[in-house]
């Protein structure tokens, strides 16, 4: 594949972004209302895996999120390469990176922070997938711009050590006694997801709530910064097989050193562990090397081009597939099909929210809408 210089775009970037907001926005919502309403056996070991692990270890789906941050990375040579390459002033740069935070917080605060509720006492402020890719493109992009490729390399092994040394010294890896908890509680208070006045109008935790943001937030940039490095990898190299062969052998090594570290730090997504960052991020490079290779340098990507569907309007497609409900539209379309489908029906009707949603970003797609941010 040429380099970015000749501006071709990265198709495979966009049907592995769309394979991750499919199987977020159609697959795993359909599959588990059919496969939780059939209760058979035979399908618990996949229904796991479609599962967020509870605390230790890592399931098929857990890879939904950092694959989402990964490729925010991974665009990131391409789209802010130009100011490095003195085609855009820093300054320029600086203010279309702002913005882009901005805007990602406030829709993150609209999917997961209950914004549009209007109800103060159930605002949240730093509660969702959006926000966490703010967090780490705002350090990834400053890191870049003010010190190239080897400062994004380097300022990444710093972040995964500052966030690792409180983690080991300053308590545990339980989900109440863990550093990361700790600051979440201390910084973000009652508007930390899970709050809650009670009785006596006094705030209070969900003890069931144990994902983290603030401390997190170093290595979701880490997450960001791998995504970079690889598209880093793509954006330089003259010939694909050699990218391919640097991506898988990073990959590799990156799941392998987190499996040898598994042992002292947890592999942990809901605190985004140094463990989970590194092996994640090791998947991800696989996912994307894969992909690149099937996609832009063999060519066998046409049968993957719906995919598309999702990953040029990922945002959107994100945001509309968590906010609006169309459920009541299927309702009133579909209700004559309860009486034959039973206790099928809300699946029947989430699969028709799902198609819906499908319908909306083919429409966009078909007349070149792409919403982004």
């Amino acid at each position: 594949m040429p380099k970015a210089e000749n501006h071709k775009r990265l198709e495979s970037l966009d049907v592995l972004r769309g394979l991750d907001l499919f199987m977020l926005l159609f697959f795993q919502p359909v599959f588990m209302a059919f496969a939780t309403r059939m209760e058979s056996p035979a399908l618990a070991p996949i229904v796991r895996q479609f599962t967020h692990v509870h605390w230790e270890g890592f399931a098929t789906w857990d890879i939904i999120m950092p694959l989402f941050m990964f490729m925010a990375g991974v665009s990131m040579p391409f789209s802010l390469g130009k100011y490095i390459d003195g085609r855009g002033s820093k300054r320029e740069a600086l203010w279309r990176v702002a913005k882009r935070v901005v805007l990602l917080f406030l829709l993150g605060a609209i999917v997961q922070g209950n914004l549009l509720g209007l109800d103060p006492n159930r605002i949240y402020l730093y509660s969702n997938t959006l926000q966490a890719i703010a967090s780490g493109y705002l350090i990834t992009a400053v890191l870049y711009l003010f010190f190239k490729e080897r400062g994004v390399l380097f300022g990444a092994l710093a972040l995964l050590v500052i966030y690792w040394l409180p983690m080991a010294i300053c308590g545990d890896y339980t989900p109440d006694g863990n550093f990361a908890e700790k600051v979440d509680v201390a910084i973000l208070g009652r508007f930390r997801d899970g709050a809650y006045l009670n009785d006596e109008g006094i705030w209070c935790f969900s003890p069931h709530y144990h994902y983290t943001w603030i401390w997190s937030s170093l290595n979701f940039a880490v997450t960001v910064s791998l995504g970079f490095i690889t598209g880093a990898i793509m954006r330089r190299s003259n010939a694909p097989l050699t990218a391919i062969k640097r991506m898988t052998i990073l990959g590799a090594s990156l799941v392998a050193v987190a499996l040898l570290l598994a042992t002292v730090a947890p592999i942990i997504k809901k605190i985004w562990s140094s463990t989970m960052t590194l092996y994640a991020g090791g998947i991800c490079i696989l996912l994307m090397a894969l992909f690149y290779y099937i996609v832009d340098y063999k060519g066998w990507g046409k049968g993957l081009a719906w995919l598309k569907i999702y990953g040029m309007n990922s945002i959107a497609a994100y945001v509309i597939g968590e906010v609006v409900n169309f459920r009541s539209v299927s309702d009133s379309l579909l209700h004559g099909l309860r009486q034959y489908t039973g206790d099928y029906y809300g699946a029947v009707l989430t699969l028709a929210n799902c198609l819906i949603l499908y319908i909306i970003l083919r429409m966009m797609y078909k007349a070149k809408i792409f919403i982004k941010v």
